[in-house]
Formats: C-alpha cells, structure tokens, sequence
C-alpha cells in the first residue's frame, strides 16, 4: 500500500474519532440550548458522593395479621422496578429489622418518583367490555393512527381515571359487565387513546366502583374494563405448572394455576356464571396492576371451586412469571410514610477529590513510565489517554441526562482501572512494533505488521475484561454493578481509541523522518532496545556494542528466564556435546 494511501486512511479515522466526539458534545449543547431538563455537562452523582432522600416506608396490616420476609422482599422488588422506570439509577432499597422499608434516591426526586414509591402496587380484576388494537383508533368506521389533540388530551386521566369524570350512562348498569358503563362521551374517549402515548400519571389510583380505560402492559391492546370485582387480596395462590389431562397425565403445555380465598371463591363463582354466556370481548376476565392490563383471558366454564387456570401460549418462564404477578403483585398491606428527610451524602466530596487524586497519581505514573521506556513515542501515550477520558466523560454526561446514570465512587474505581486497560493497548501495540523492527523491516512496515499481530492480542484482552463486566453487572446488585458499568463501558472505549487514535497516529508518525530514522529518543532506536534482546530458550541476542559487563548481566538473565523445558534442552544439548 503506497504511503499516501496510508495517510490518507490514517487522517479518515482520526476525522472519525473527532466528528464522534462533537457530535456527543453536540448533542448535549443542544440540549442545554433548548433548555431540556437533566441537560448538563456535569455527569449526575450519586448518593454515596452526593446525598439525596431517604423515606421510610412502614406496612399498614389489619390486627392480628402478620408481615413476611417473602412479602416484604416483593415489595422491595415492585418498588426497585417502579424506580428504575423514572430513569433514578444507584438507588438504595433495603428491609430494616422492624418490618420496614428504607428507600434512598440520590439528589432531589421528582414529585412523579415519590408518588411511585409510596403508593402500593393494587391488583385488581375487572370484565371486559370494549376491546381494540392500541396502535389505533376506529371512530365511526374510519380508521385512522393517531387521534386529534383534543382527543388525546381528553385520553390522558388526572389523578383520579378518565372514567370517573365520565357523565352517568344513559340507563343504569345492572352488573359489572353491563355496555351501559358506556357513555358516549367514554366511547369517544375509549376510541382516541393511543397506547403508544403516555395516558396515565405515576402512582395513579382507580376508582373501583367506575369503568376504566387502560391498555395492556405491552401497549399492544386497549381495553374499556367494568368496576373492581375481585382484588389481590382474594388469592390465595398462583404457581405455574404443566396442564394435565382428564385422566392425569402431564402434558407439555404450561398454564397459571390460581386459587381464591373463601370470599373470592363465591365472588369468583358468581363473574364466571355470567362471564360464559357472553360473547368476545365480554366473556374475557382482566387483571390489572396499577391500572395496566397483565392478563385477560376468557371464561370457559364456571369455576365455583376456586380454583382457576389460566391457559395460552406460555413458556415455564412466562408462566412463572405471570404467577408471581398474580401471587405478589398485590400484597395484603399498604404502606405509611414514616419519615422523609435529606441525607447527606455517605462518602462525600472527600472521597470524591480522593478517588480523582488516585486516578491523577495513577494516570501520571503510567506517563512517567511511557516516557522512560517509550521516550518520543509518550506523545501517542499521553494522546491516547487524553482522548479515552474525553470521550469517557462525554458518554457518562450524556447517559446521566438521557439515562438517568448516576456516577458513584465505584463507578469512579471502574474509570481507573480503565487507565491501565488503556496503557496495556498500547504497550502491546508498541513491543509488538519493536518485534517487528528487530527482525529488519522498515518503520512503516513494522507498523502494519506490528499492528496485525496487536489487535488479536489487544481484541482478546478487551474480551474478557468486557465479559468480566458483564458477569458482575448481570450477578451482583448496588454499588458493583456501577464498578461493572464503568469497566464494560470504559473497555468499549478502549477498542475504539486504540483503532481510530492510537493506530492511526502511530501510521503518522512512522511518515516523519525524527521516527523513520530511528532517533535515539524516538523510542523506535533499535540498537537502544535491542542491543540485549531476548530470543527464547534462555539466550539473549547480544550485539558487539555491548560491554563485556553487560554481556555478564545478560548471560544471569538469561539463566533466571529459562523455563523447564529450556532446561532440559540445554542439558541435553550439553549430553550429546
């Protein structure tokens, strides 16, 4: 390949590397000029380094009831998902001795956030009446994808659901299941939602006594629900199981099996009686938490012993997954703020200038160290690191503001180690530059093949720090996963400095005469670094500049590096002389 194609590649993927980093820079400007909320270039800390809101949550239960570990570990669950849906990352749920639950949010939540958090998940079951696709709307037989805007803001309910504010129907209903729940005002509503939209406010709660409309959890289907028939606290079990045959026989096919409580057997007896005499939609049964539709199947028999099934196209996990909804998706206790009040951060603006201190120390040892063995060449070292910490912190800017990320002081730890990640890429890629200019080819050459046989190294090395991320953020919970966060994301980094930086420059600088010609203080002299070089099988290859002294000290080496096998080689060889 001609030099001037060399460069030209060379300068095409450092024009890459700079057009990605304005573009991340970009991105967030516009954010700050459009004045969007989270838009900063400050990376969001979080509450080890920043403090925040602890709310302590206690168990209301009636007298004489009692609150399981099992059920509080649920709640724990249904909470930590309802957090992480607002965006709030590096939060910190936990159980205390007394049956509470302590919730801390780094820096100041969002009215939205609070109000999920104390709100308890209700799962209720409510007929079907209306059913539809929710990706669109049919008025009068016209079908059309998105509703107008006076539709859609009559779709999106306030605190209380759309329904209540419905006007009365035009005769009154006589069950749960009666199409008179349907006004014409709530068709109308009804027809414009767009499930794809957001119709409903965190921690909203639903009149039981008033017809809904929701969409399923999916956004795939759109429902108009009767009031509350039965709630979760009617169920006295849900698991998962294979359905099995009149005679007992297990088949392959899996369903949710469901059992009510003395109360919900009569109650459930009673909706299933009318249930199987009315046609689709209306025979079909929902289940609903928080107001989105879990389940909806329909009834084929009347069940009066309380025990239920639920059959479809279940795996073993969807099944399980559906029984633990069932079983824990609504607990038999709602939760009383205890307390509310700011914390101050655990580690603090102390520990924070200590972990930046450490990464500083860290970061100008390994300088010290390229300009020692590297000489010159330290300028690509120092540029490689420079440019990983801007793109690094660009990327961590930009997922605090759409991601909601939070940086911690582990996650702090996972940026450090991606310094020596960093100085590995790059030692690989020189020694094996060095490798190649010891065996005689030119400095351009030696570059390219330098670089053939370092990116295999430098990919596998890459790998398993990669996959070791991933292994802790997928297994371990709190402040390891921001470690594994970091690592992952700083080793991505790596590969895409290394190819689109620390390549390309040294393809440049292999054009500038200082290099090619092998300058002392280049770092590509090779009578500096090969003039005891290291060939294998416990021999240095040692040039005639060398003083007798250092032929001595080389011979030493040379006995200390043998391995086993080279040992017995040379005792061998010296057997046959």
């Amino acid at each position: 390949m001609a030099v001037s194609s060399v460069t030209k590649i060379a300068r095409k993927r450092l024009a890459w590397l700079l057009t990605l980093a304005i573009t991340f820079a970009a991105i967030i400007g516009l954010g700050l000029v459009t004045k969007q909320a989270g838009a900063t270039f400050a990376p969001q800390l979080a509450l080890d380094l920043q403090g925040g809101t602890s709310i302590i949550l206690s168990p209301t239960v009636g007298e004489g009831q009692k609150v399981t570990q099992e059920q509080l570990q649920q709640a724990v669950s249904i909470i930590r998902q309802r957090i992480d849906s607002t965006g709030v990352s590096e939060a910190t749920i936990t159980t205390s001795s007394d049956n509470n639950i302590v919730v801390e949010i780094p820096g100041t939540p969002s009215e939205q956030t609070l109000t999920l958090i104390k709100s308890s998940a209700k799962l209720e079951f409510r007929p079907v009446i209306l059913s539809d696709s929710g990706a669109t709307t049919t008025i009068g037989g016209n079908t059309s994808a998105t509703a107008s805007p006076s539709a859609k803001a009559a779709a999106k309910p306030s605190a209380t659901p759309a329904a209540s504010a419905a006007p009365t129907p035009t005769a009154t209903p006589t069950d749960a299941s009666d199409t008179n729940w349907v006004s014409p005002a709530l068709r109308t509503q009804f027809n414009s939602l767009n499930c794809a939209t957001e119709f409903r406010k965190p921690g909203q709660v639903d009149d039981p006594t008033k017809p809904l409309i929701t969409c399923d959890s999916s956004r795939y289907q759109k429902f108009l629900l009767g009031p509350v028939e039965l709630d979760g606290t009617n169920i006295s079990n849900a698991d998962a199981g294979t359905v099995t045959t009149s005679t007992g026989a297990s088949t392959n096919t899996w369903a949710v099996n469901l059992s009510f409580d003395g109360n919900g057997t009569n109650i459930f007896a009673a909706v299933t009686k009318r249930l199987v005499s009315l046609s689709s939609p209306r025979n079909q049964f929902a289940v609903t938490i928080d107001g989105y539709v879990i389940t909806a199947p329909a009834t084929q028999a009347v069940i009066a012993n309380g025990n239920a099934q639920i059959t479809g196209s279940f795996t073993a996990e969807s099944s399980k997954a559906l029984a633990d909804q069932l079983k824990y998706g609504s607990l038999p206790f709602g939760f009383q703020v205890q307390s509310q009040e700011n914390i101050s951060a655990t580690l603090g603006s102390a520990s924070l200038q200590g972990g930046l201190l450490a990464g500083l120390i860290g970061l100008l040892l390994v300088v010290i160290y390229s300009v020692f063995q590297y000489r010159s060449l330290a300028i690509v070292t120092i540029g490689s690191l420079v440019v990983a910490a801007v793109i690094t912190y660009l990327v961590i800017a930009l997922l605090s503001w759409r991601q909601g990320y939070r940086l911690s002081l582990s996650g702090i730890a996972g940026l450090i180690v991606a310094i020596g990640i960093t100085a590995d890429s790059f030692i690989v890629y020189f020694e094996r530059v060095r490798d190649e200019l010891r065996d005689g080819r030119p400095l351009n050459a030696a570059v390219e093949a330098g670089w053939k046989r370092a990116i295999r190294t430098i990919l596998v090395s890459d790998g398993v720090s990669l996959l070791s991320a991933v292994v802790l953020y997928l297994l371990t919970v709190g402040s390891v996963r921001g470690f594994a966060y970091t690592l992952g994301l700083t080793t991505l980094i790596d590969l895409l400095v290394v190819t689109l930086f620390t390549h390309p420059m040294l393809e440049l600088l292999a054009q500038v005469q200082y290099f090619a010609s092998g300058h002392k203080w280049s770092g590509f002299d090779v009578k500096t670094f090969a003039a005891t070089a290291y060939v294998g099988r416990g021999k240095f290859n040692v040039s005639e500049s060398v003083s007798d002294a250092k032929r001595g000290k080389a011979s030493k080496e040379a006995a200390k590096r043998q391995t086993i096998a080279e040992r017995k080689a040379a005792k061998s060889q010296e057997g046959n002389d």
